[in-house]
Order: structure tokens, then sequence, then C-alpha cells
């Protein structure tokens, strides 16, 4: 039985139909990964995930301590529903990308190595008070990049609570993005 410290999950478009492929990528204490579910779905759709995971449930899979993804509604609503206990990380990988997107070329390189000074803090109160500097920096002359930083950061910040050794794994879903993209490429 699988006993997940966590549930990756990425979606992958193919073609141009809105059809995407739904993956689940467990977790269990000692780090190991598995595959535990590859599905079609429509998009990021909040039915889509329901099916999987209730499917998942059905089978005997207890709710994982940890969920880790990005900001795509349908999975978070999904994940909710079935695993109400489940914990919610927000993936840094994409949370950075986001935040990157709304500032100039120029400020990039310095705001991306503060976002990862804050992603790799060494305690939950050293990310907040980056956080919470970074934002104070910006939100004058770039609102939107300081807003997509606060807004949920503190879903950044799960792996905390968990066990050290794992912080590694549980910040970012890039298990799943390297895995599929060769088929992005495609």
């Amino acid at each position: 039985m699988w006993s997940g410290v966590n549930l990756k999950w990425r979606t992958v478009r193919l073609e141009d139909e809105r059809l995407a492929a739904l993956v689940v990528i467990g977790a269990r204490p000692d780090g190991t990964k598995e595959v535990v579910a590859l599905e079609d779905g429509y998009r990021e759709s909040t039915e889509s995930w329901l099916a999987l995971l209730r499917d998942l449930k059905e089978r005997g899979m207890r709710a994982p301590v940890v969920a880790v993804g990005d900001g795509a509604l349908g999975f978070w609503a999904a994940i909710r529903e079935v695993f109400p206990e489940t914990r919610e990380e927000r993936c840094w990988v994409h949370k950075i990308a986001n935040v990157l997107d709304k500032l100039p070329k120029s400020l990039q390189p310095k705001a991306k190595a503060a976002l990862h000074e804050m992603m790799n803090a060494p305690t939950k109160a050293e990310c907040e008070k980056l956080v919470t500097a970074f934002v104070a920096n910006h939100e004058a002359k770039y609102p939107k990049a300081a807003k997509a930083l606060a807004t949920e950061s503190n879903k950044l910040m799960t792996h905390f609570e968990l066990p050290a050794e794992h912080w590694k794994h549980l910040r970012t879903t890039n298990p799943i993005e390297s895995t599929f993209a060769t088929v992005k490429l495609r």
C-alpha cells in the first residue's frame, strides 16, 4: 500500500484539442517516487481531476500528507473535495516564473536570486521575512510582481512543517515537468 509523503501532479497538454495527461506521482517517506496515476482528461478541469482522485481513493489510496502543484484551480478544487485533510504546497518553480514574468528583463536576474533564496531558506520564519522584504521592495513600481508572490505565499511554505530531508522534493513539481518535457516538444 502506498503511504505517500506527498502527491505531485502535472498536466501535459497534447495537441490543440484541450486534452491533457493528468499525472500523479507519489513519494514514499524514504523519498522514492512512483507514478500513481496517468490518465487523459479535459484540460485542467475539476471534473477530470475528481474522476481520477476518486478512482484512486476507491482503490485504497489514503489521503496524501501534502499535495504539490502549480496554481491550476481544477486540481486544487478536486483534492480539497476528495482528500480534504491533505495540505497544499505550491510549486516554487512555477511561482518564480510567474513573478519574473511580471518584472522587466533587467531586474529578473537579481529577483530570481532573491526568489531562490526564499525557496531555499533554512526556516519558515526566514522565508516569510524574505517574502515580506521582496513584496515591500517591489510593490510600488511592480505591483503585479509583488502581488504574484504575496498571493497565497503561505502555501509556498507548507514544506517547512515536514521533515527537512523532504523539502527538496516538496518545493516543486519538477520531477513531473522534466519527465514530460520531451512530450511537450512533440
